[in-house]
Parts: C-alpha cells; structure tokens; sequence
C-alpha cells in the first residue's frame, strides 16, 4: 500500500491514517437508540396507513379487487393441496408465476380466514416492512439517520407501494424480498471492508494480495442475499434480472475494497478470490427458488407432475429425475406464456411512461355509494405513485449519474443498478402486455436515488451551518409537498367514496382516467 497511507510500523501493527481507515470503511452515525426509535416512528407510521380500512377496496359488490380474482384462489388451495387447483373441474390449474407469493398470501389466508382482511395483510406486513428496510439500507449507505429516514418516509408516502401493500397481488413481496437481498449485500459489503482494514492493521494483508477468506469472512451476508433473492424469483420471474444486477454489484464492490487497499492487480485479484463466492451466491438462489416447489414436489396432483409418466405409459422416470424433468417441462410452458403475452389491455403501458405515471392502473372502480343527496359519486383503488414523488425520479437520476461519473460515488452507481434492473429489461419485449406497477421493484431504489440528490442539498459536515439551512430548508419543503400531495390522493387509493368532481379534480392527467 502506499506508504503516505501508513502512519508508523510499531511491534508489528501497523497504524493507518484516517485517509485509508475512511477509504475501506467509515463508522455509522453514533446515534443507534436514536436511529431506531426515528425508524420504528416512521414503520408505525407506514404500518397504519397500510392497515387502515384494509377491507375497504373492493369492486362494485365484489370482494376482491383486479387480479385479486386469481391469486386469492390460488393461495387457498396451495393452502389445502400443495398445488394450484383449478376448482371447475377439480384438475391442477395452470399458473404462470411461481408459488412464494401466493404461499406468502396463503399465510394471512390461514391466520384469519379466506376473506379480504386474511387475503391482504401479508401485503401490508411486506409493504410496511419494505420502510423499515429502506430507512435502514439508507442509514448504512449514507452513514447519515436523516437521510435513512427520509428515504423510508418517502417510501411510506408512496402511493404505488401503499396500494401493492393493500391488496392481494404479487409484486409487494417481490419489491420486499428484492430490497432485504439488497441490504443483505450492503452489510456484506461493509462486513468485508471492516475485516479488510483489521487485517491490513494487524499485518496480515500486503500490497500484493488481501488474505484467504476465513470463516470470519465468509460472506454469509452474501449468502442471505441470495435466499432473499431466490425467494424474490419464487414470486416473479423478473427476479433474474436483480440476479445479474447483485452480481456485478458484489464484483465491483471486491475490486473496489483491493483498490482502496492498494492492491495492485484488484480486479485480476478479484475474479481469482470470488468467482467462487459468487457462484455460491447464484446457487443460494437457484436452491431456494427450487424448494419453492416443494408443495408440487410432494404431491401428485400439480400441473405436470406426471408430465413424463403420461407420455410414456405411466412408466415415469427415477425420483428425483422424474420430478425435475416434469418440472423443467412446466417451466416451459410458463415461458412460452411470457414470451407470447400480447393481448391488448386497456391499462397496459410501456416502461418508457412509467415515470411519467402516463397510464395507472384502475383496480376498482365504483359509481356507487352515498357522498350527498343528488351528488354523483366515486370510489376508485388507483394504482399511481405519488405525483411530485415520481415526477422527480427522472432528473434524479440525470443527477446521480453525474454523481457516479463525476465523483465516483459507489452509492450512486448501487442504486442506479436497482434502478437499471427493474426497469430496463422491459423494453426488450415491445410487443408484451405491461403494467405500470411492474415498476415497483425499481421504486426503493428510485427512492435512494433521489436520496443520492437530497443528500447533496443537505451537503455534509463540512458545509457551512448556513449552507445546512438552506439546504435542509429545501429538503423538508420537498417532503412537505410529497405528504401533502400524498394526502390529496389517498381518496383515490383507498377506495374513499367522495364526489364525482372531486374524483374528476384528481385526474390530473387525461390519461389518467
């Protein structure tokens, strides 16, 4: 390493200066009692706004909500049977999304019963969850509790991610799962650097080479990170594409602790000591996505169970094989689904709107109800993000990426990763039926990309108090206008039943209706 980097050799030990200690790994906030109390306040927060009038959203006289129709029925007899099952003609129902999802509503189903409270609070518990994880991974990054905080409250504040958590659908436990993987790999990241710096501190690390991996580190954080990520493609298959994005980002964080060591060859170094590591993290995924079916493994009565054995005589092949084999089969179809889903939706969107919010997603809609004598009125579960939310993503990221290139900020290049996967695969299928809340993956990594920006307003400690001010003026101003826009559309998201014109006032768009 350099030797401006070494303060003095003493007995052994080597003593760094605070240049190199802050370059492998900087201490968090020394406010930890504080930071949990702010980040339970602002869960609780989220807790109630995602628990209240949880029954409420409902179309006309029916119960269950858009996709509801599907994945309520599914959960339930996955609860009963193991396996989805077509209940008109008693026979295994073919399912186009893995089972995690459904077993996670099944679990609400079998809690409280097979109706709107027991088919939706998993989805509230994942969505309020998903806050207190941002607010965390925000802490850790930053290594600020006001920017962890922010991030979380602006996810609490969300409209996209309050609705996804009060219904019955997938995409709030793939978002969940997605986000825990993340912060899974930002403790890895900083678990390694620490380690990194007591082992050049105690000598056991050179210019030429960081130590073996011992059991101290073992990346088991990483490997947490892949159940989680597993668990995510055990909902949705778009899951893969944060595979990749984990990935790479792991890579790039062991070149980057080599080179803050000063190692001289980091990413020769890196591929040698970690490609092992990584395809250990890649099979935590693939096992947990497998003993996700185990419900269809144990039984007989799933979609191609004895897909084989049919084809063949009833002569099926040895155990284990068998299975496999009948649930690759399976796969394909599943994929042959995705591949040719092209019928034409009157809420479908592309992804390049998303962000623009230029087509939400009507869940349930309703002319009836009492909101005054002779008044027509609205009741309306909308699928939009907050508006002064959203519309600030896309020059955030113009911002962050400057950031990145600029500054080299490993945290900017972290989040547009995130952001990268979640939203770019989709325009590789142009012809594909999409909706907006395909976005929601995206949206904790929006959030800290917009934090990213925040944070550069706020500036740091070492800003003058009047440049603090200023800043912290604009920032809680910012928020302010979130929760207030917040306020004016939770009519629209928890199905309020208000007035025609003050339905028609929140349309902001044409499109929107």
């Amino acid at each position: 390493m350099p030797v401006s980097l070494i303060k003095k050799v003493d007995d052994g030990r080597i003593r760094l200066t605070q240049e190199l200690r802050d370059r492998l790994f900087r201490p968090l906030p020394q406010d930890a009692v504080m930071s949990w109390v702010w980040t339970i306040a602002i869960t609780v927060l989220g807790g109630v706004l995602r628990f209240a009038f949880l029954t409420r959203p409902r179309a006309d006289d029916k119960l269950q909500i858009f996709d509801e129709v599907y994945y309520v029925h599914d959960s339930w007899t996955l609860l009963h049977n193991g396996y989805e099952l077509n209940t008109t003609n008693d026979g295994p129902g073919f399912i186009v999304h893995p089972p995690v999802g459904k077993w996670c509503i099944a679990m609400g189903e079998a809690l409280f019963g097979e109706n709107p409270f027991g088919w939706r609070v998993a989805a509230a518990v994942a969505g309020t969850l998903a806050i207190l994880l941002l607010i965390r991974i925000g802490r850790r990054m930053f290594r600020s509790t006001l920017l962890g905080c922010i991030a979380g409250l602006l996810l609490c504040l969300d409209g996209l991610e309050l609705v996804q958590s009060r219904a019955a659908l997938l995409d709030i436990f793939l978002m969940t799962f997605l986000l825990a993987a993340f912060g899974c790999l930002v403790l890895d990241r900083d678990h390694r650097r620490k380690t990194t710096l007591r082992a050049i501190e105690n000598g056991r690390a050179t210019v030429r080479r960081l130590p073996g991996r011992t059991l101290a580190s073992v990346p088991w954080w990483r490997f947490a990170a892949g159940v989680f990520t597993g668990l995510a493609l055990g909902v949705k298959w778009s899951a893969v594409y944060f595979i990749v994005g984990y990935v790479v980002l792991s890579l790039a964080w062991e070149i980057g602790v080599r080179r803050s060591a000063g190692v001289r060859r980091p990413i020769r170094d890196a591929l040698l000591d970690e490609t092992g590591w990584l395809a250990a993290f890649v099979g935590f995924v693939l096992l947990t996505y497998v003993a996700s079916w185990t419900g269809w493994f144990v039984t007989s009565g799933g979609w191609d169970r004895n897909f084989y054995a049919d084809g063949h005589g009833g002569h099926p092949l040895p155990p284990i094989i068998n299975a496999l084999y009948n649930l690759g089969q399976y796969h394909l179809q599943i994929l042959h689904f995705h591949t040719t889903l092209d019928a034409k939706h009157p809420y479908q969107s592309w992804p390049w709107g998303w962000l623009l919010l230029d087509r939400p997603v009507a869940y349930a809609y309703s002319g009836k109800g009492f909101c005054g004598v002779g008044v027509t009125c609205s009741t309306e579960t909308l699928a939009l993000g907050t508006p002064t939310l959203w519309w600030a993503f896309l020059p955030a990221i113009a911002a962050t990426v400057w950031q990145w290139i600029a500054g080299r900020d490993w945290r900017a290049a972290a989040v547009l990763v995130g952001v990268i996967a979640g939203i770019v695969p989709w325009f590789a299928f142009p012809n594909r039926t999409m909706f907006y809340f395909y976005a929601l993956p995206a949206l904790p990594f929006l959030i800290l990309v917009l934090t990213v920006v925040l944070g550069r307003i706020l500036g740091d400690q070492s800003a003058t108090r009047e440049r603090r001010t200023v800043g912290a003026i604009i920032v809680g101003t910012y928020v302010l206008i979130v929760a207030m826009t917040f306020a004016y559309f939770w009519p629209i998201y928890t199905s309020e039943t208000i007035t025609y014109a003050q339905w028609h006032a929140r349309m902001w768009l044409d499109s929107w209706i």
